[in-house]
């Protein structure tokens, strides 16, 4: 029986998949022998890898629309084919949205939203003309489903992604499958600068149903079970990968004294 975890022959994209969630995704797609590409601004001080393959990165601000056509180019002239695409990459600076300037705003909705539609356009244009099709994986955040005070523009971003995802579910069909990862809080090499320090993790991870922060490479999991054949009937999906997500307020407020 073929292995459904067995990847090799794809060919996988994971922006932003140098560092953090992306590095942890690209890790997971190496292990089941895929062929990865990363892309970001700048290339990582490491590649990711697993044994002696390691990631390609293509230099690209996913931003501008030329750049974007040029990577997809890129990948099929080396490749001829593309199987999977992961939209990770984005992100936002903690900001007072009464305060934020438009460009500011525009800004974090441009690499939000409109970078992961333009490369969801371009990488369907391919997969269309693919037997076998592809797969679309958008990685969300809990940010889109509750408020987001802070980074408000990033909320609103990811709650668009959502909405983007099913809608592209229902154009692309059945050729394409689009799915959505809807991350909670994530331990990445930066989790300190957004959580505090170790005591700070471990309250932030106290909030959490499963008493801990999500590793990368659990993100990872759910993409790998997304592009595989075991979900050939998933799309248009939000699987929430947030660890039980956020035990309501006014429990532990009803039962303060």
């Amino acid at each position: 029986m073929h292995d459904p975890m067995d990847f090799r022959g794809k060919v996988v994209l994971v922006t932003g998949g140098g560092k953090g969630v992306g590095r942890g995704i690209s890790r997971r797609f190496l292990e089941c022998g895929a062929e990865v590409v990363i892309c970001g601004r700048q290339a990582p001080s490491q590649l990711p890898e697993h044994d002696d393959r390691q990631a390609l990165f293509l230099p690209c601000d996913l931003r501008d629309w030329e750049q974007a056509v040029g990577l997809i180019e890129a990948i099929v002239e080396r490749y001829g084919r593309l199987d999977v695409l992961i939209n990770n990459a984005g992100g936002a600076p903690n900001a007072d949205a009464a305060t934020a300037s438009p460009r500011f705003s525009e800004a974090i909705i441009r690499l939000n939203l409109l970078a992961p539609l333009n490369l969801c356009q371009l990488a369907n244009r391919v997969m269309q003309t693919q037997a076998e099709g592809g797969a679309i994986i958008n990685i969300c955040s809990v940010s889109a489903t509750r408020p987001s005070p802070g980074t408000a523009a990033y909320g609103a971003a990811k709650a668009g992604l959502l909405n983007l995802t099913r809608s592209l579910a229902v154009e692309w069909a059945p050729r394409v499958r689009v799915n959505a990862v809807t991350a909670g809080l994530i331990r990445t090499e930066q989790a300190e600068l957004h959580y505090g320090d170790a005591a700070g993790l471990a309250r932030v991870a106290a909030t959490i149903p499963l008493q801990r922060l999500a590793e990368p490479e659990e993100i990872g999991d759910s993409c790998l079970y997304l592009a595989s054949p075991l979900a050939r009937y998933v799309s248009g999906a939000d699987i929430g990968v947030h660890g039980g997500g956020e035990r309501p307020a006014f429990l532990d407020a009803a039962q303060a004294h």
